[in-house]
């Protein structure tokens, strides 16, 4: 039986997936280094530690996220969109709308009965509905970003920041923190004010049916809950896998479909 792997290049984190007979056997996240290469490198390392194997044992490797083409072990690289619909299918099998934050872009698609992506809108203008809105939020205030999703249950009286722009959000913050307003407040602002930018994309696809969202957000509680809320649908959670390795997974299964094509051919 083959052995296949996924590495995901993102701007925050880099992720890599290695999988067998359709399981995942090995993954591993780190946070993203200058170099794009040396992520990868890395990124791969975790996973095969994790597998117990050896970077010989892998068949066949396909590349994707915003470092993909300097990733240098892959046999080929694919967009993460395609990624990122093929792995939210496989931790959902009935997935149709996928919410995908990334570290410098957030994405909606709209997946057909085979997992393709049809429609989509990405919003790749604005760090504020990514990622990196939150990352630089949580410094600010302090604490981590698992930390800074749970705040949002505790808030007695959240803020509303007045702008999106995270440059002024985070003028704002600061102005607050000074002001000795608590920081679960904070931090359900800072929660509401990504998920709102964010349910305006997911509204211009029209979400239909299940609902899943992958990337490292999907793990902040504060964001998913009220993002429910925004777009009137309830989002479902991840089950089999962590849902920041999306797009590495789904990497790892088209590179488990390109070996079973070359083997056959």
């Amino acid at each position: 039986m083959s052995i296949v792997a996924g590495c995901d290049v993102g701007s925050l984190t880099s992720k890599a997936v290695i999988m067998k007979a359709g399981r995942i056997i090995g993954s591993h996240i780190i946070k993203s280094k200058p170099r794009p290469q040396d992520s990868a490198n890395a990124a791969l390392d975790g996973a095969l530690l994790s597998a117990g194997i050896s970077k010989e044992d892998i068949q066949y490797c396909i590349g994707t996220g915003y470092g993909r083409e300097k990733i240098e072990f892959v046999d080929e690289v694919v967009s993460e969109i395609k990624c990122h619909g093929k792995g939210a299918r496989w931790m959902l099998p009935s997935a149709e709308t996928v919410i995908d934050i990334g570290g410098q872009d957030c994405k909606t698609m709209k997946l057909d009965k085979d997992g393709n992506v049809g429609r989509f809108a990405a919003n790749d203008k604005c760090a504020s509905g990514t990622g990196r809105f939150l990352e630089v939020m949580a410094k600010v205030l302090g604490v981590s970003i698992d930390e800074l999703g749970k705040l949002s249950a505790k808030a007695k009286e959240p803020i509303t920041l007045a702008s999106t722009c995270t440059v002024w959000a985070q003028a704002d913050v600061i102005k607050y923190i000074n002001s000795g307003v608590p920081i679960e407040d904070i931090g359900a602002g800072i929660n509401t004010a990504m998920a709102v930018r964010v349910a305006i994309l997911v509204n211009s696809v029209k979400p239909e049916g299940d609902i899943f969202m992958t990337g490292g957000v999907a793990k902040n509680i504060g964001v998913v809950e009220t993002l429910e809320k925004l777009i009137g649908k309830r989002i479902k959670r991840a089950r089999k896998a962590d849902p920041q390795i999306a797009g590495a997974l789904g990497a790892a299964l088209i590179a488990e479909e390109r070996g079973k094509r070359e083997k056959t051919s």
